[in-house]
């Protein structure tokens, strides 16, 4: 993932002519850390005009390894913009067909997704690393880094 300015890249097909973009929610904010998400806003966007057609909430089954990428794909995500995540969940999205941006700052998902489109939102593209699957503790969304804080290494 390259760092800096992220571009809307259509991933048209012939019958298709939205992309489904996800970010991770937790108490009514973009969430950081996208395994600590309790909610997911989902934002059809029309390719023509790359304006939003739809912006609805859904609440994922539980998290589990693997069970957020298929989940997603199943609602339709095709994008999805987060601020820390895992190489192994990168690398389900990849599976799944979903561009994952990471390193997305914390901020109004509505003036996330307006930025991305216009090929303004700022994204370092590192994913998290050196923890386990979600045990180490310390996944807290408000704690800055994406990876709530605990990473020295960064």
């Amino acid at each position: 993932m390259e760092r800096g300015r992220m571009h809307f890249r259509e991933l048209r097909t012939e019958e298709k002519e939205m992309t489904t973009i996800a970010i991770p929610i937790r108490d009514g904010r973009f969430c950081e850390h996208f395994g600590g998400a309790e909610a997911f806003a989902l934002y059809s966007i029309e390719h023509g005009t790359k304006s939003v057609d739809e912006r609805r909430m859904m609440s994922p089954p539980e998290h589990g390894r693997g069970v957020f990428p298929v989940w997603l794909r199943q609602v339709g995500a095709e994008v999805i913009l987060a601020g820390g995540m895992g190489p192994r969940a990168v690398g389900i999205f990849a599976q799944h067909g979903i561009q994952v941006v990471l390193g997305v700052q914390g901020g109004d998902p509505d003036l996330m997704v307006e930025r991305y489109l216009a090929g303004t939102l700022e994204a370092t593209g590192e994913a998290c690393h050196d923890h386990g699957f979600h045990d180490c503790g310390y996944h807290e969304p408000s704690a800055g880094d994406g990876c709530g804080g605990h990473h020295t290494d960064q």
